[in-house]
């Protein structure tokens, strides 16, 4: 590979952190992911700051927080402006796990990382895939082309293939799942050939994962016995990934009336799960071939659940009887409803909480998972409560401060625009209608001592002629200046509306023939026949109400000891290949160069040490890198970066080889030791300047292409010279052979005649020659 390939860690190596990676190939930057855990601040995005408008694409895995939470931030707040490259379902999923990432910190804490607005602007920018469709950049990007392929583990989970020119790939696969599920195939990995470069991850490199039937009968046992024994069970998912999967397989238990489960109620509370489920409908396509079939052959949806209820709040659970089995976001339970049903239902022995998924260090989950035998606990318990006393008043205060400063501010800016306005018609308006108005006078009301009075925003605009005579153009007062004076005409304001067509005629709207709700008129308050037909009161009654206004709301956290009585299990569904599958997976796909990322020291140290010491992945490099370490991983020892400047390319003379245009650059590099310096330290391009023709040397031309001696015979048939192949060599009119030897070099040979000279024509222009 002839690129320059670089891949800089801005999170997620060596350790648990989000993945984020920025992969430069040659002039094009992609990032790889954006993930974001919850805990994540701006100071911890602040390495991604520099290079933001480096950033020519962005390329996402997953819909998961974990892969794409920080998009809304890169663009609501850095202004990324760059397509964001997802399948489909990424973009609709990935929507709503933010949106319930959102409301769920928002109950706890004063979240201002990001808003609704934000995410709806960065899904705004993501163009939308399907598997395998290629597709080709522009620009800076030219010869680039990406690829999405199935990766499994969650719904639109994608392994990117970047290829160059057609050259040797990248391929891009984290957090793959190769085990076919009950709604998803598995990644198609192995099928993809050997890459020049692999990037992917060592979350589960140690990990040893039980087996599927073993797992689902464990998951199985613990509900039943917690729901015979007249307790309740908490399983904590994610919003719209793995827990497709899990509802899958306890709607089928559920259905099964022999196992015992159809007399308890089974519920999922999360605050988009009508969205989710929805969505999940729409998306059959995307899932297993075995989902497919089933859809086909029973025409029925197999998201349309049959014992699943959907709940919103806390208050759509109560509802649901008890025992119940509840399946509730968020899985690292240090937000949403997972945190509040763990405070409700932690102490009561009889209870089961199930955790699904890993989370990071410092989580609540992750915390019951490393202590199973944890009995008491200490949590800051955090709640939104509405402002009441005299906060509400120094909350509401300082409100109508703001609004007054902002009224203060639009009545200055209409003083400045109707000041404007009167010096804005055009030049020739000075020349004509001589006897009318002299000006205009403009007033505005002040502010008075009590505050802003709300007509400042009414401006009065009136002729002279109200207030003083006329005069003649000799009395003008105007002041006489050197410059020409503009006038402005007097006019009341006036907007045309236009008028809307369509392909059928002018555009109707529905709200003109809609019914009419409101008050009654005092005139049609009786009918025809004198009757009354509602009094007063009624009337009042109809009136519709106002908007109550929104009561402002504080957050109030303490700290509680929780005593955990509750029994606590970890059953894995998080659906990643396990360690022995990814180093089986690795020794088939056997890559050139291999860099491991997103995983724990201990995980990654030990892949590292498996790959480096395989015979049978004949990996020739291999590079764990650390966050902020920037990776080299360019085959070519000796491609440089370089600026050309404009006298030293409009003095080189290209040749055309194939799609190509090549040029032999004879320049000088003139770096100083600070330059070199600077040149290290922050990575800038050295400059090539143009060299006096006398220092110019010369050099021996080079032939570039490997042409055929069968397409050479072709080229000399057209021209009309007639050609034969005897034992591999090319002979014209036993005159002239072209040959071609062991190492691939063609020869040609013959008499000295026009012949000869013309095929040797011929032949030369199957070359580039530099």
């Amino acid at each position: 590979m002839t690129s320059i390939i670089k891949l800089s860690v801005m999170s997620g190596a060596r350790d648990e952190s989000p993945p984020c990676y920025l992969l430069q190939v040659d002039d094009f930057t992609f990032l790889l992911d954006c993930g974001w855990d919850g805990r994540t601040t701006e100071n911890l995005l602040e390495p991604l700051k520099m290079h933001i408008n480096q950033i020519d694409a962005v390329l996402l895995t997953y819909p998961d927080v974990n892969h794409l939470g920080a998009l809304p931030y890169l663009v609501g707040t850095l202004g990324l402006q760059c397509p964001i490259y997802a399948t489909i379902p990424v973009f609709k999923m990935g929507q709503m796990f933010l949106y319930d990432a959102y409301q769920s910190l928002r109950t706890t804490s004063d979240f201002d990382l990001f808003s609704l607005d934000d995410v709806d602007t960065a899904f705004d920018q993501m163009v939308q895939l399907k598997y395998s469709q290629h597709v080709s950049l522009d620009g800076k990007g030219r010869g680039l082309t990406v690829i999405p392929y199935p990766a499994g583990h969650m719904i639109g989970g994608t392994l990117w293939k970047i290829i160059k020119d057609g050259e040797d790939d990248i391929l891009y696969a984290v957090d793959f799942n190769h085990k076919k599920e009950r709604h998803l195939d598995g990644a198609v990995l192995e099928t993809l050939g050997r890459p020049m470069l692999l990037i992917t991850d060592t979350y589960n490199a140690m990990m040893v994962q039980a087996r599927r039937k073993e797992r689902d009968q464990g998951l199985f046992n613990n509900i039943l016995s917690t729901l015979r024994g007249s307790g309740n069970v908490m399983v904590t998912v994610d919003t719209a990934g793995r827990v497709l999967e899990l509802c899958q397989l306890l709607d089928q238990l559920w259905r099964n009336q022999e196992s015992g489960l159809v007399a308890y109620s089974l519920a999922l509370l999360s605050n988009v799960t009508y969205n989710v489920v929805e969505f999940a409908k729409s998306q059959v396509e995307w899932m297993s071939d075995k989902i497919v079939r089933h859809m086909e052959d029973q025409r029925t949806n197999p998201f349309q659940f049959k014992h699943v209820q959907l709940c919103h709040s806390l208050a759509d659970l109560d509802k649901v009887p008890e025992p119940k089995c509840v399946l509730c976001t968020v899985p690292d339970m240090d937000s949403g409803f997972s945190r509040e049903l763990f405070l409700r239902w932690s102490s009561n022995p009889l209870n089961s909480v199930i955790l699904t998924q890993r989370t990071g260090p410092g989580t609540l989950a992750q915390q019951l998972i490393d202590e199973p035998q944890l009995g008491r606990i200490k949590l800051e318990v955090r709640r939104r409560v509405k402002m009441e006393g005299s906060e509400l008043e120094e909350y509401q205060r300082r409100q109508a401060e703001e609004r007054a400063a902002e009224v203060s501010r639009r009545a200055s800016s209409s003083l400045m625009r109707a000041q404007s306005s009167m010096y804005s018609s055009d030049e020739d308006d000075d020349e004509n209608d001589n006897s009318g108005a002299a000006g205009s006078v403009i007033t505005a009301t002040g502010m008075g001592a009590g505050g802003v009075d709300q007509a400042m925003d009414v401006i009065d605009v009136r002729t002279e002629s109200s207030a003083a005579p006329l005069t003649s153009r000799g009395d003008d007062t105007r002041p006489k200046t050197f410059f020409k004076q503009h006038k402005s005409h007097i006019m009341f304001p006036f907007s045309e509306e236009k008028i809307k067509w369509d392909d059928y005629g002018q555009t109707i709207k529905h709200e003109d023939y809609t019914k009419f709700q409101g008050i009654v008129p005092e005139e049609r308050a009786a009918d025809d026949d004198g009757e009354v037909g509602m009094d007063a009161d009624e009337v009042k009654k109809e009136e519709p109400k106002e908007a109550e206004t929104e009561v402002p709301t504080k957050i109030v956290s303490a700290f509680k000891i929780v005593d955990v009585k509750c029994r606590r299990q970890f059953i894995d569904f998080e659906g990643r290949s396990d360690g022995e599958s990814i180093k089986r997976i690795l020794n088939l796909v056997k890559p050139r160069q291999l860099i491991l990322v997103h995983g724990s020291s201990r995980s990654t140290k030990h892949l590292h040490e498996h790959c480096r010491t395989s015979r049978e992945m004949s990996t020739n490099q291999v590079w764990s890198p650390m966050v902020g370490e920037t990776i080299d991983a360019t085959c070519e020892s000796h491609i440089f970066q370089a600026r050309l400047k404009d006298s030293l390319v409009t003095s080189l003379k290209f040749t055309s080889a194939k799609e190509l245009e090549l040029a032999w650059v004879d320049a000088k590099l003139q770096v100083t030791e600070s330059d070199l310096a600077a040149a290290i330290g922050l990575q800038t391009v050295p400059t090539l300047d143009i060299l006096p023709p006398s220092q110019i040397p010369e050099h021996t031309a080079v032939f570039l292409n490997e042409p055929k001696l069968s397409d050479f015979k072709q080229v000399l048939s057209k021209a009309g010279i007639q050609a034969e192949f005897s034992g591999g060599v090319l002979i014209i009119n036993d005159r002239v052979a072209v040959r071609k030897n062991e190492s691939g070099r063609i020869g040609l040979e013959g008499i000295l005649c026009d012949e000869y000279y013309k095929v040797r024509h011929l032949l030369y222009d199957q070359y580039a020659i530099v």
